[in-house]
């Protein structure tokens, strides 16, 4: 159970982090003329840009672009700021960047989303639907565990959860979880490892906030028909 919750507190700070990196384009693609819709620092994100994140974040996480709303779109695009701010912070770093095999390992996850996808042409199909490739697809999400490395590297080494935080969750939450689920008993000595990680995600989910409210504050970002100041420190 802790297990579990645990893997989805860790794919929270990959999707609050991530989606596609921003690429260099031309401003016109397919006779049609990209547009602005952010400013990070003068680095520009095209319309273009937020639909191939849109896709990526669709494809991993097995959703029809059609679902997505104005509120979705938004969201993608304050990640996708997030993002280029964080890459700032990439290259003054020294951390280790993440294998391509790594990166592989990723994909097949998600492609264990798509049941159809069970031969290599169904799976071309269903990135086909996605307008994505596969090269494309491994190069981002490489990118991705790249932020997530730079994340754990500055924020973990601060976080410490004494037994009292472990003691606490496993009374006040735990516990009633395998109540209401009907399970057995387990020890807090089983799952206190899990739980003190599970602790230190949630803890650097929060420092992780905080710390890209601080970067856009002292950022020039913009997005049009905002104001500048609003963009520019808005919280997600």
């Amino acid at each position: 159970m802790v297990s579990s919750t645990t893997k989805t507190a860790i794919t929270m700070v990959v999707l609050t982090l991530l989606i596609a990196p921003v690429k260099a384009r031309r401003l016109f693609a397919a006779e049609v003329i990209d547009r602005i819709v952010a400013t990070v620092n003068g680095r520009i994100i095209l319309q273009s840009d937020l639909d191939e994140a849109l896709s990526y974040e669709a494809l991993l996480n097995g959703r029809s672009l059609s679902e997505f709303t104005d509120v979705d779109r938004r969201t993608v695009l304050d990640r996708l700021i997030d993002q280029e701010l964080l890459g700032e912070q990439t290259k003054a770093a020294d951390a280790q960047q993440a294998s391509r095999e790594e990166a592989a390992k990723r994909v097949a996850e998600a492609r264990r989303l798509y049941p159809e996808a069970a031969t290599e042409a169904a799976w071309q199909a269903v990135l086909a639907r996605y307008r994505l490739t596969e090269s494309d697809l491994l190069d981002n999400v490489q990118k991705q565990l790249d932020l997530m490395r730079l994340v754990d590297a500055r924020l973990r080494p601060s976080i410490q959860i004494d037994s009292k935080s472990i003691e606490a969750y496993y009374r006040d939450k735990f516990v009633p979880q395998l109540e209401k689920s009907g399970a057995g008993e387990i020890p807090l000595a089983d799952v206190s490892a899990k739980i003190r990680e599970l602790l230190t995600e949630q803890k650097v989910n929060e420092l992780l906030v905080s710390w890209l409210q601080t970067l856009r504050s002292e950022s020039d970002v913009h997005i049009p028909g905002q104001p500048q100041s609003a963009a520019g420190v808005e919280a997600r």
